[in-house]
């Protein structure tokens, strides 16, 4: 994860703690939860559109019509 090691993350989070103190820590990881669900949700709505583009489109009911109507060949 970016090379960063338990002493370096143990770092990070002193800092972090020290510049917004204890009682905003729960708030902090709340939106940062928050943030993370949205952005998970919108790239799989994306992912789904994408995918839906890419099918191809299904067949009209006047070309459904003319394929019923075409005599089919029986094999023998």
């Amino acid at each position: 994860m970016f090379g960063l090691g338990a002493p370096e993350l143990l770092i990070i989070f002193l800092v972090v703690l020290l510049l917004f103190g204890g009682a905003k820590l729960p708030e902090l990881a709340r939106g940062l939860g928050k943030a993370i669900r949205n952005f998970r949700e919108e790239a799989e709505g994306i992912k789904q559109e994408i995918e839906k583009a890419a099918e191809p489109p299904p067949p009209s009911p006047a070309e459904k019509k003319e394929s019923s109507e075409q005599p089919t060949a029986k094999q023998s």
